[in-house]
């Protein structure tokens, strides 16, 4: 199927329900890289059935429909660009939750950068219809670029200070990570396969955008919120590089109320792997 542009973004998504387990949640958990000490009695409840919490960036792995597929992208050359997650309420441990997604917009950025493809989902509990989290998910499709659609305005996005920033967060990614979080339902071979890693021209397996994300969710939870989830309730960030596993994230952080900027590096490469990040903190 070629790229159609005026029949993806007109395209119906259906709802999308998707039941997951206190088990679920704790796999996620683990797979962002909570509780390494199991000692430690403020991350435990997120990997324990007694008194469970849940990780905000759940969210993002809940309630997908696939919308893109057969839509003429080639997926080999997608990248994920960036991903914006509104808390409305914590998410409960175990549930059914329905997705409701739309492509909002697709933004021709030319042959040599991709199409824009800019998705929002919805997600809302089955049983008591109360809205818990939006999510709005960004991928740059390189091999779509160029098809003669509407070319911006980009979302805007948050500006990091140049000034050194007021703390910053080293949690450590084990070796084998991403083999751990693929389990939350992303079975990409990239992260996996290191065959399926050479091909695209990385030296081994990396780790997966979105486990990096959660990491440095933890990272926020961790040194703002005391482990409370409910007071994180807007998180957003741009992918700029991939993490090997096995590295360490360290997460810099401006602010500690309202809205708080950030960004994330990779000390032992010195690079930037998440960018233009923005968290609203209670």
């Amino acid at each position: 199927m070629s790229f159609d542009y005026d029949k993806l973004i007109n395209r119906p998504v259906a709802s999308v329900e998707h039941t997951y387990t206190a088990r679920d949640s704790i796999l996620y958990a683990l797979g962002v890289g909570l509780a390494r000490d199991p000692m430690d009695r403020k991350e435990l409840p997120f990997v324990y059935e007694t008194g469970q919490k849940v990780m905000p960036t759940q969210a993002s792995v809940l309630g997908g429909s696939g919308s893109l597929r057969d839509s003429g992208v080639v997926w080999a050359k997608v990248l994920h660009a960036s991903e914006s997650l509104q808390l409305h309420r914590p998410l409960p441990a175990k549930g059914t939750v329905v997705g409701r997604g739309r492509i909002t917009s697709i933004l021709d950025k030319g042959p040599k950068v991709g199409a824009l493809i800019i998705s929002e989902r919805a997600l809302t509990d089955k049983d008591s219809g109360e809205l818990l989290a939006t999510v709005v998910h960004s991928l740059m499709a390189r091999g779509n670029g160029g098809f003669g659609g509407p070319s911006g305005p980009s979302p805007a996005v948050a500006k990091v200070p140049e000034s050194a920033p007021d703390r910053h967060c080293d949690l450590p990614t084990s070796p084998s990570q991403a083999l751990l979080y693929r389990l939350s339902g992303d079975w990409n071979p990239l992260h996996a396969d290191p065959a399926a890693a050479a091909a695209v021209g990385f030296e081994r397996p990396i780790l997966h955008g979105l486990c990096t994300y959660g990491v440095v969710c933890h990272a926020l939870l961790k040194s703002l919120c005391d482990y409370d989830p409910a007071r994180l309730k807007r998180f957003d960030a741009r992918f700029t590089s991939p993490v090997y596993p096995g590295e360490t994230i360290r997460t810099e952080i401006w602010g500690s109320r309202g809205e708080v900027l950030f960004r994330a590096t990779v000390p032992e490469r010195g690079v930037v792997v998440l960018n233009n990040g923005l968290a609203v903190i209670d």
